[in-house]
């Protein structure tokens, strides 16, 4: 399946979308910043980005915008628990895949990066 970066400082929601992504098959790394996952980045090759909007050393969203412009090939999924967060990432339409709200389920998460590795590859 896909190779997907997670960036998520609350460890267990990071253990419950790695395990989730794995349960669907895909290779998972998981991170705990912004900035741990810009040198995951540098130093490997991804399918897919999901980072949380709220982080440490460095937000999602200044991570996705990094990330589709030295990766704009590979999509990028935020998550969050905050609305006003979702809205400001609304803004980004054009560069992020889709915004998923916390709390989702299993089935739910799946479906979404799905979705986005299945519009990747229509490109």
């Amino acid at each position: 399946m896909a190779r997907i970066l997670i960036a998520e400082d609350e460890e267990p929601v990071r253990i419950f979308v790695s395990r989730a992504l794995e349960h669907f098959g895909h290779s998972v790394r998981a991170v705990a910043d912004g900035g741990a996952a810009l040198q995951a980045l540098h130093d490997e090759s991804f399918d897919l980005l999901l980072t949380d909007i709220v982080m440490p050393v460095m937000d999602g969203i200044a991570l996705a915008l990094k990330a589709s412009s030295e990766w704009p090939g590979m999509p990028v999924v935020l998550m969050t628990g905050y609305a006003a967060e979702k809205q400001r990432a609304h803004n980004l339409e054009e560069l992020v895949h889709d915004v998923v709200s916390k709390p989702f389920s299993l089935d739910e998460i799946g479906q979404i990066i799905q979705a986005a590795l299945d519009a990747r590859d229509a490109d």
